[in-house]
């Protein structure tokens, strides 16, 4: 299993990280969206380069161009609700991929200990497809999993792509352990060494779906 760290390449992507986890610009939840889009899109561009290509004829108004393109789409599958603005960098790209919908959330049961619940699944067939499964944060890669064997009710993927902006070292591994390797990719903006107590990336951003839509009861 391939593992991508961006934060060990030079990419324009880390300054869009260093603003999501900067306590000052989060201030701004339109530019911490916008933040959040912005590196789904430097993803997709990345992923992109793995996919089957082909040349093939265009026309022009003057003739014909062999113009080497993607041979297949993704289905893109987004864990909500965190994980909206950052589905939307990957559509930027991906405009006529197939989408997938899945909720997760925790429960929990006392301060300290929570289940995590699916509840809602919206998918295509993803049938020996390339599908890509986005969250902005990997804690445990519970939810990750979760979200996978949901997905699973819908088909059997060619691969799967587990894109995360910022996972915990215990995220990755756990990943690793439960996803088939021979198919499994994760794409990463950042490797955080370890979570808290209560489950959250050490040193993180906080709550991604809170600084991007508010607070929530």
């Amino acid at each position: 299993m391939k593992v991508i760290d961006f934060s060990k390449e030079n990419s324009i992507l880390n300054q869009f990280v260093s603003e999501i986890r900067n306590v000052e610009v989060q201030n701004d939840s339109m530019r911490f969206r916008r933040n959040l889009e912005r590196i789904g899109e430097v993803m997709a561009y990345e992923m992109s380069k793995t996919f089957p290509y082909s040349v093939k004829d265009i026309q022009t108004p003057l003739g014909i161009a062999k113009v080497s393109t993607p041979d297949i789409c993704p289905v893109v599958s987004t864990i909500l609700r965190a994980g909206l603005p950052y589905h939307q960098g990957f559509l930027n790209y991906f405009d006529r991929c197939e989408n997938a919908f899945v909720s997760a959330y925790r429960k929990y049961t006392n301060e300290n200990h929570f289940d995590i619940h699916i509840e809602y699944i919206a998918s295509p067939r993803i049938d020996g497809k390339i599908l890509i499964i986005t969250d902005p944060m990997l804690a445990t890669g519970g939810s990750m999993e979760l979200s996978y064997q949901a997905m699973l009710t819908k088909g059997e993927p060619a691969h799967i792509h587990v894109a995360s902006i910022i996972a915990s070292q215990v995220a990755v591994d756990h990943i690793m352990k439960t996803f088939p390797a021979d198919r499994t990719t994760i794409w990463c903006a950042a490797i955080d060494p370890e979570i808290n107590a209560h489950s959250y990336i050490i040193p993180g951003l906080g709550d991604a779906g809170d600084l991007a839509y508010g607070d929530k009861e």
